[in-house]
Order: structure tokens, then C-alpha cells, then sequence
């Protein structure tokens, strides 16, 4: 009985690749041939900078925001970057930070430009992109495999 059980289900995962139901179309990264014809522009409200936030409430959404990201790549890298560097950040640099998370539509872009996998728009370019091209080389070897937890915002209101 157990085997014929172990065979039927051993068919059954099989069966959609035998019967052509799994999609033929994966990610091809660049492919010359991709027209990008299937993509579907969302439109998303432009950046607008908020020039009369708080200081204490600007590091608060930042720390959100980096933390909740499109990609888990960019919300471990993000929030883990600004757990080390938004307290000390200039009025300049929370602006650049801000900006920078916030006015471009894919997150991967992002990405690219932290790992230097593709060149940074010179609107981006300055201190913040610097010390997150610099942290995104992990020069220490720290293990990066999660987001860090809340605990230390805790320890830092006391």
C-alpha cells in the first residue's frame, strides 16, 4: 500500500511538468529578445520632500520605511544600514536617505546601485550613497540574514 501510495504522489508532482501546465516563461534577466512587452507600469505618486517634518519623526519613518521594502534583499540591507547610520545623519544626509528609498519605483534599482552592479544616477550620488555602497561591502563579514529586531530602539528610548 505504501508504495503504490509513494508512486501515485511521486506522479502527481510530476504531472504538471509532463502535461505542460507550468509556465515556459521564467526570469531571462536582459534577455536582447525581451520586448518587456508582459510588464506592467503601476503609477505611483511622485516624492515629495517634506520639508517641515520633525527631525525625530523623519528618522522614524526612515527606519519604517527602510524596514519595509519591496524586496527582502533591500529591507535586510536598508535596515540594517540604518540601524547604524540614521541617528547620526545630518538634516542633508536624512534628506539624500530619504529621497533616495523613496523616489525611484523599483526597488531593484536600488539595489543595483548599492552593489555597484550598475552606476549610480548622479541625482542619487553623495554622502548617503557613499557610506551605503561602502556598508553594502561588508568589509567586517556580519552576518546579514534577517532584518534586525526592534529591541534596540527600545534600549535607545531609555
Amino acid at each position: 500500500i505504501l508504495s503504490v501510495l509513494l508512486t501515485g504522489v511521486c506522479q502527481a508532482s510530476w504531472r504538471p511538468v509532463v502535461t505542460g501546465l507550468v509556465s515556459s516563461r521564467g526570469y531571462r534577466g536582459d534577455a536582447p529578445d525581451d520586448t518587456k512587452g508582459d510588464l506592467i507600469e503601476i503609477p505611483l505618486p511622485p516624492w515629495e520632500e517634506k520639508p517641515d517634518e520633525p527631525t525625530a519623526i523623519k528618522r522614524r519613518r526612515l527606519l519604517y520605511e527602510s524596514r519595509k521594502r519591496g524586496m527582502l534583499e533591500n529591507c535586510i540591507l536598508l535596515s540594517l544600514f540604518a540601524k547604524r547610520y540614521l541617528n547620526t545623519m545630518s538634516e542633508k544626509q536624512l534628506l539624500q536617505y530619504d529621497r533616495l528609498i523613496n523616489e525611484p519605483s523599483n526597488d531593484w534599482d536600488i539595489y543595483y546601485w548599492a552593489t555597484e552592479a550598475q552606476p549610480t544616477p548622479e541625482v542619487y550620488q553623495g554622502d548617503v550613497m557613499d557610506l551605503l555602497k561602502e556598508f553594502t561591502k561588508n568589509r567586517s563579514h556580519e552576518q546579514r540574514l534577517d532584518a534586525p529586531s526592534l529591541e534596540y530602539l527600545e534600549k535607545e528610548s531609555h
